[in-house]
């Protein structure tokens, strides 16, 4: 039995310093709970003349991934270098040549996912991916082992910290989206190109691993309806307060006898949900399930250490496969076939604020388009604006499907007392 389990390191950035570094300190832990040591034999750089801190660890580095991928001496490859199209065919040559892979790559996972699997099992190697769904939040190995047994209906949550942290200071702080943007790319929070985080994509390739893993169905980034945060304005989130909710970007994942949808999008939660407290980078997710209930998953969504810490428990579990000679044994393939609800089968609250022309009968004049499509109303105010001749109506629907919605928008857009839709969100609880 393997008395030293030898890891190959592809990419020696924050994330993959703070694997070194827990690894270092927590070395009499892990062969503890593992049986055997674990060291890192090498290291992928993109420049071999930039000084690192390796934490006092022997470390080889090279700028060839073939010194780490065809290594006879490593068994696992721990990727943490992101990219998709350069990365896909180095972990596939790894995976050909027996080494097990840890990966916190969500977008690889997310669009790949699927050829990673197939060729893990054709090799017998195990694939884990922890870190690449919110950080440092065990959600992945709870919904594989932790709900095996139950039936998961429903999963929600808020699953990126940088638009949880822009929307946290705009409520906050009363300041527009540009201006908390800024803010967040100067603390190092948002990327300089935040167009992943604020458009929801992040976000969205997240919710498509949780729903293959949760429903055990085959879905692709596509399957995923995405809406970032770009058009939430102060008067969105002040209406909110009012109506008793605040905006969250929130992932929805949600399966019914009518199918399956996957939702990003900016989401009016009660004040009084778990999730409505969760404020600034940290994520949270609440699973349910048919027998379990209700159960949320809570915690930093991202940073050095909490990300490290997913990855090195996802190593321990391949270490620990090693030793019982039981790799390639974990992946399971999607049980049921891709079952997406179409838009007249998805049914939500809305609220929807719109500017209408302050005449007599507009107000009749909308809610009869909406009545036209079975449309009803929970709330209706009415506000004046600094234009003399122009309201806003804030709308909150009762459940209504999305085909109702667009139909009923399209036919306000036509008309001459609507002079904008400025905001359709998602209500999520409530009365």
């Amino acid at each position: 039995m393997q008395q030293t389990i030898t890891v190959g390191l592809l990419g020696l950035g924050t994330v993959g310093s703070g694997v070194i570094e827990i690894l270092r300190d927590h070395q009499e832990q892990i062969q503890h709970k593992t049986g055997c040591a674990v060291t890192i034999k090498s290291a992928l750089v993109s420049d071999l003349s930039k000084p690192r801190d390796l934490h006092g660890e022997a470390i080889q580095l090279t700028d060839r991934y073939e010194d780490i991928t065809r290594d006879a001496d490593i068994d696992v490859i721990v990727e943490v270098m992101g990219g998709i199209d350069h990365t896909l065919p180095i972990l596939l040559e790894a995976i050909e040549n027996k080494k097990h892979i840890v990966t916190a790559n969500k977008d690889l996972i997310a669009q790949h996912g699927a050829a990673l699997y197939e060729a893990s099992q054709q090799h017998q190697t195990d694939l884990y991916y922890e870190a690449s769904v919110a950080g440092g939040i065990p959600i992945i190995r709870s919904i594989i082992d932790g709900l095996a047994s139950d039936r998961i209906t429903k999963m929600m949550g808020i699953v990126n910290g940088t638009t949880n942290y822009i929307m946290t200071k705009m409520a906050q702080d009363g300041v527009d989206f540009d201006t908390v943007l800024k803010e967040a790319q100067d603390l190092g929070f948002a990327e300089a190109d935040p167009t992943a985080d604020v458009d929801g994509l992040d976000a969205a390739r997240k919710m498509a691993i949780l729903s293959i893993l949760g429903f055990s169905m085959p879905f692709q980034l596509d399957d995923v309806e995405v809406k970032g945060i770009r058009g939430v304005t102060q008067d969105d989130i002040r209406y909110a307060e009012e109506l008793g909710y605040r905006i969250k970007l929130i992932g929805v994942a949600e399966h019914d006898e009518a199918g399956v949808a996957v939702s990003v999008e900016p989401c009016l939660l009660p004040v009084q949900h778990p999730l409505s407290s969760v404020n600034d980078e940290f994520n949270a997710v609440y699973v349910y399930g048919e027998a379990v209930g209700e159960t949320m998953f809570y915690g930093p969504g991202a940073g050095k250490l909490p990300t490290a810490t997913a990855v090195v428990s996802d190593l321990i579990a391949v270490v620990k496969n090693i030793r019982l000679g039981t790799t390639g044994t974990d992946q399971v393939q999607p049980q049921f076939p891709n079952q997406l609800k179409d838009k007249k089968e998805k049914q939500t609250k809305k609220y929807i604020r719109l500017q209408v022309l302050d005449e007599p009968g507009v107000l009749n004049e909308i809610t009869q388009v909406f009545a036209g499509y079975g449309v009803s109303f929970d709330q209706v105010i009415q506000r004046s604006t600094d234009q003399p001749d122009q309201r806003e109506l804030t709308l909150m629907t009762h459940l209504v499907s999305d085909q109702d919605i667009e139909q009923a928008t399209h036919d306000l857009e036509g008309m001459r007392s609507v002079s904008a839709i400025n905001s359709i969100y998602r209500v999520e609880g409530g009365n």
